[in-house]
């Protein structure tokens, strides 16, 4: 006899929804995705997530292409406890940043704080579209709870206010000590394409919280970098 599948299986489409579920509730989407997309119906099922309270499986009993009405069924698993983790890094071009924040989603980033520094080159941020990314990274890869996106600050501002728990890891090109990730609370910081001036090395390093280290031999894109110094950090603290 042959093993019985998982139910639900895994491979059920994911969807969050901005407002908190229950069992028996009934939930209306934009029905592009679901029903134009992927082309289902009266009948199936998908898994919703709230980022309040975890994971539910949902059965669409109205379909149409511009909404789909979903009733709220059993609830699969909790928000998962996400690593302490946040990441600071400056704004950099629109696809890379973009790529940015859906690895970081995926990798387990618990806040994301874009930080503006002298030599920063992109002087706006889209946080409309970045928390789009983010969304559609958490759907894909099983996440429950989404990442913190933070509103831009100077990074003389982000270091003036930072809190005492919080260790702060920054990549530093002008040299630091192998990247050795510790317990609690921590930051990660990547600086632009040009790296951080000398005065702004001087400040980060005045911090007491504030570690520098070294993500290698090579010279990394900005947005390398950050998902080096995320995965070295999720591996020392247990989450791959």
């Amino acid at each position: 006899m042959g093993a019985t599948p998982a139910w639900p299986p895994h491979s059920l489409p994911r969807l969050f929804v901005d407002q908190a579920l229950s069992e028996g509730l009934s939930v209306t989407v934009d029905g592009n995705y679901l029903a134009a997309v992927l082309r289902l119906g009266p009948g199936d099922r998908v898994k919703l997530f709230d980022d309040r309270s975890g994971e539910w499986l949902a059965e669409i009993v109205e379909a149409g292409r511009k909404r789909v009405t979903l009733l709220v069924g059993e609830h699969l698993r909790e928000r998962e406890r996400v690593p302490d983790l946040w990441l600071l890094f400056a704004p950099i071009k629109r696809g890379r940043i973009d790529w940015l924040v859906e690895k970081a989603t995926e990798l387990g980033v618990a806040r994301l704080v874009p930080v503006v520094t002298r030599r920063t080159i992109v002087e706006r941020v889209n946080l409309e579209r970045l928390r789009a990314h983010a969304i559609e990274a958490a759907e894909q890869c099983g996440r429950t709870a989404l990442p913190q996106l933070a509103e831009p600050r100077k990074l003389d501002a982000a270091l003036r206010d930072w809190p005492g728990e919080r260790l702060l890891y920054f990549a530093d090109e002008g040299g630091g000590e192998p990247f050795r990730p510790g317990l609690g609370p921590a930051a990660i910081l990547i600086g632009p394409e040009g790296g951080f001036t000398e005065e702004e090395r001087a400040a980060i390093r005045a911090l007491p919280q504030a570690r520098p280290v070294s993500l290698g031999p090579r010279i990394l894109r900005a947005d390398t970098a950050a998902l080096a110094g995320v995965s070295l950090w999720m591996a020392a603290a247990g989450d791959w």
